[in-house]
């Protein structure tokens, strides 16, 4: 019999509603030998498979993340709140999805599964998950757009002299939005933003352009004007952007600043519901995630990338439930609290 999500979620609120000691799983499987997937019951557990089955060198290049900016915020808990009718649906672009988290580009996912963008696509698709597949993939992009269920973004620099025909591409193949990524090259070294290209592309598409590595308001600004109709902030793990910030640390600023006028979308180290919820509080419109569905890559397929997924959606609405904001509208910056070390 197949359940629907939607029910699981009711379900689940129910759950929460009558039970004060629901919380985060905890223990999980040995990590010297690959686990069945259905027996991981968090997305951190993912990445100690992943190592199992990828080169070192491989494996460090999708390892790790910055946990510091998450772990000094605390919720503020609104009791008392019916909680049993959960509802992750947010509406990106005409498009509604069915909770507020997207599988970022990663590039060359040949490299960590026989499948590559293909079973990224199929498992995104099963968890009801947009993805952004690059314009570095190791599968043509109609065939990655053809295997997912969900809409499929396409990714493209900035930089690049290959960004017009990559864009064409990808939107002749169905690709229902175009991601743009400043300042950082394919190769992955730091430059200048090339606004002109942005502005282009904008004018250039069908789709709507959103802009990822807005790391500041004047950045933020500046891709509005040159036509953005969306951004992400982001640092690209950690290659742009100043004085150790992280993109959830300028997210609230950029949200100021941008007021509304477009969807704002972050990345950068999100690993819990927790931190889904709070990327959400501070003013994302939907949260990007890379690496914790390439360890489920890496590591089972497409499954594990639906594991991983479902595991974070599910971790979202039980925090939800539990902070008393059941509804994706009922998040507000006042359910974080940010603690001083």
């Amino acid at each position: 019999m197949t359940v629907d999500r939607r029910e699981s979620l009711r379900a689940l609120g129910a759950f929460v509603a009558g039970s004060a000691a629901a919380g985060q799983p905890s223990g999980g499987p040995e990590t010297n030998v690959l686990a069945p997937v259905l027996e991981l019951v968090n997305a951190t557990e993912f990445e100690s498979m992943a190592r199992l089955v990828l080169p070192p060198a491989r494996y460090q290049t999708i390892s790790g993340g910055h946990r510091r900016s998450f772990d000094k915020m605390t919720f503020r808990q609104r009791l008392m709140v019916y909680a049993m009718d959960l509802d992750l649906t947010t509406e990106l672009f005409g498009h509604q999805m069915f909770a507020p988290i997207i599988v970022g580009p990663v590039a060359n996912q040949g490299d960590l599964h026989a499948d590559g963008e293909l079973g990224t696509a199929r498992g995104a698709g099963a968890a009801k998950a947009v993805m952004v597949a690059t314009s570095e993939t190791s599968r043509p992009i109609d065939q990655i757009v053809a295997a997912s269920s969900e809409p499929v973004w396409s990714q493209v620099y900035a930089d690049s002299d290959r960004a017009a025909e990559d864009a064409a591409k990808a939107v002749s193949a169905g690709c229902t939005a175009l991601c743009v990524t400043i300042g950082v090259s394919a190769a992955g070294a730091p430059i200048g933003t090339n606004w002109d290209t942005v502005q282009q592309l904008s004018q250039a598409v069908s789709v709507p352009v959103v802009v990822k590595g807005i790391m500041s308001v004047e950045d933020a600004r500046t891709a509005l004007q040159r036509g953005a109709d969306g951004l992400v902030v982001s640092n690209h793990g950690g290659l742009v952007g100043g004085e150790g910030a992280l993109p959830v640390d300028v997210l609230p600023a950029v949200a100021d600043a941008v007021n509304g006028q477009v969807p704002i979308l972050v990345d950068g180290s999100f690993r819990r519901g927790t931190d889904v919820l709070k990327g959400l509080a501070l003013g994302a419109t939907a949260i990007m995630v890379a690496r914790p569905p390439m360890w489920g890559l890496a590591a089972y397929g497409a499954d594990g990338v639906q594991a991983v997924v479902e595991i974070l959606q599910t971790e979202l609405a039980r925090n939800m439930a539990m902070s008393g904001r059941p509804t994706i509208s009922m998040i507000d910056r006042e359910l974080v609290r940010f603690d001083k070390w």
